[in-house]
């Protein structure tokens, strides 16, 4: 990367986007398949898919542990989706929506960087279509309809003591993590302790991002857990009759949006859950469609492989029966010195030990991908300040690993910056199909399933189940909930549960301190360390900076 770029957002309030129904007619779409909001975005309807059948070839993009020198993950995914296109590919890219939290909170957007974005940016950062806004309403709608039937006599004999849904917000707030509600007296519902979950973190993101279709959706909503009777018999959301009217609230958040990169090419964005909280990858709906209206399809899943990739192998690929055919994994010089124990106001002095020091981190990312079966390239992402001799480290590491690294410069350079990247991933999926695999067999106990993804993905020598845990796990055959995958929550800076754990830790303990049932997206949760699923502001949030003047001119958005 060069610091000759302007800011993402000039670049990207300087393209020219085409019209929409451009960009959807490169897929074989015309107006009737979309709903329009306005002239540079729409949904797809899913009618769409029938009669055309998933030909694509699938790339997942993942990463190294992710660093405060950044690594570019989504910006090399939209950039070799351009490169392909700039080699004559039918390529589309997937990739999940922006929360509000991260945007005006510390991390930033998701829509790429540089010359590699989706456009129009400050939409997609921003509200876009309304997806999240519809999600957090039929989230707090079951809460609503929970708390009022509480209210109304209590039918079902809710031990309030035992509720376990929360309320939603897309936004980061620290003091909504534990509330008291109820307080207005006899007219304002029953007084109890209550919590609020990021709008990414909520089950009702990752039910629309792992539903087949309208029906499989209000299904995976009725099959919702909120709590227990005081019998500690599982209350649902069909239950309290609550699926249907939330399905009606979900059912245009349900289709893909479709947006255009900044090169023009189509890309589909759907769907936001975080990978360190939630299951990391955008839907399964927009990936399905991607796969039967192109070539090649792009996506990504969240932070490193131990999180995304791994909750993209074990969950939505089982969910959606998905093969993927390849993978790249994000690196830069730049991160790996930081795992290599350099100090981050110290990463433009080249120092190629400090490099080989923290490629131990590469390593473990590389072996992860390789015990799923998918073949694997490292995207190198280039810093101006890299050195030859740091580049010539990272090589060497890949090559001892049996695999290549390719340096990419799509920040830059955009598609062109890809090509190298782009031929080289072209060449993967001329070869044999791999033989994909997921890590563990269903039939495992919830328990084991936890052990092997803490011994096999992140290297720990054991896990230490606290007794709310242990509570939970026995919970979890009462509610027939046994023969699913699980969903480990972490810290997505370490493969430990502590962030400040570098590099490629091996034998440490991971602390699991809850297991609970997330029955309608159709896994088990287990939060590991200290975790939390409603993030808080820094000390200085992203927020301050922004603004928007008299003329509509957006600042400070990244």
């Amino acid at each position: 990367m060069s610091a000759t770029v302007p800011p993402d957002i000039e670049i990207a309030q300087s393209a020219t986007l085409r019209p929409i129904i451009d960009v959807a007619a490169e897929l074989g779409l015309c107006d009737h398949d979309l709903i329009r909001f306005g002239d540079t975005k729409a949904k797809i309807k899913l009618s769409v898919r029938e009669g055309r059948k998933r030909t694509g070839k699938l790339i997942l993009i993942t990463g190294i542990s992710p660093t405060a020198a950044g690594e570019g993950k989504s910006t090399v995914a939209v950039g070799i989706t351009q490169a392909l296109r700039k080699l004559e590919q039918n390529a589309v890219v997937c990739l999940r929506e922006p929360s509000l939290g991260p945007v005006f909170g510390i991390k930033g957007g998701a829509a790429g960087g540089g010359h590699a974005q989706v456009i129009p940016m400050e939409d997609i950062n921003l509200h876009f279509t309304g997806d999240f806004h519809a999600i957090s309403s039929a989230h707090n709608l079951l809460a609503a309809m929970l708390d009022n039937h509480v209210h109304q006599n209590n039918p079902l004999d809710i031990d309030t003591r035992r509720i376990t849904w929360p309320r939603t917000l897309d936004m980061n707030d620290r003091a909504l993590r534990s509330v008291v509600i109820g307080l207005g007296g006899p007219t304002g519902g029953v007084p109890r302790q209550d919590r609020f979950v990021i709008t990414a973190a909520s089950e009702i993101m990752a039910v629309v991002a792992l539903a087949r279709d309208m029906e499989d959706l209000e299904n995976r909503l009725g099959n919702i857990i909120v709590g227990a009777t005081h019998n500690r018999d599982p209350v649902t959301a069909r239950q309290l009759n609550a699926h249907g009217a939330m399905t009606l609230l979900l059912k245009d958040a349900l289709l893909p949006n479709l947006v255009q990169t900044l090169e023009g090419g189509p890309a589909l964005i759907h769907c936001g859950p975080f990978a360190n909280i939630a299951h990391g990858c955008n839907s399964v709906i927009a990936t399905d469609m991607a796969l039967r209206l192109a070539d090649i399809v792009v996506t990504e899943a969240g932070f490193g492989s131990d999180l995304g990739a791994e909750k993209f192998f074990d969950i939505k690929c089982r969910s959606a029966d998905l093969e993927p055919d390849a993978a790249v994994i994000v690196a830069t010089a730049r991160a790996l010195k930081l795992h290599g124990g350099m100090a981050k106001q110290d990463l433009t002095r080249p120092d190629p030990e400090a490099v080989r020091r923290g490629a131990q981190n590469l390593e473990r990312h590389i072996g992860i991908v390789q015990k799923f079966g998918v073949p694997v390239v490292v995207a190198l992402n280039s810093f101006i300040t890299d050195t030859e001799d740091e580049i010539a480290v990272v090589h060497d590491i890949c090559r001892n690993m049996g695999v290549e690294a390719i340096k990419t410069d799509v920040w830059e350079q955009g598609g062109e910056g890809g090509i190298d990247l782009a031929l080289k991933v072209l060449e993967m999926l001329k070869q044999t199909k791999p033989r994909f695999r997921p890590l563990y067999d269903l039939g495992l106990e919830p328990r084991q399933k936890i052990e092997t993804v803490a011994r096999e993905i992140y290297g720990a020598g054991d896990v230490e189940f606290s007794p709310t845990a242990e509570r939970g796990l026995k919970q979890l055959a009462a509610f027939d909930l046994n023969g699913v995958p699980v969903c480990i929550a972490k810290t997505q800076y370490s493969f430990s549960d502590n962030a400040k754990l570098l590099g490629a830790p091996s034998g440490f303990r991971l602390h699991v301190r809850e297991v609970y049932p997330s029955a309608g997206a159709g896994f088990v949760v287990a939060l590991a360390g200290d975790i939390m699923t409603m993030p808080g502001l820094s000390r200085s949030p992203a927020a301050e900076r922004m603004r928007v003047d008299v003329s509509g001119h957006i600042e400070g958005l990244f």
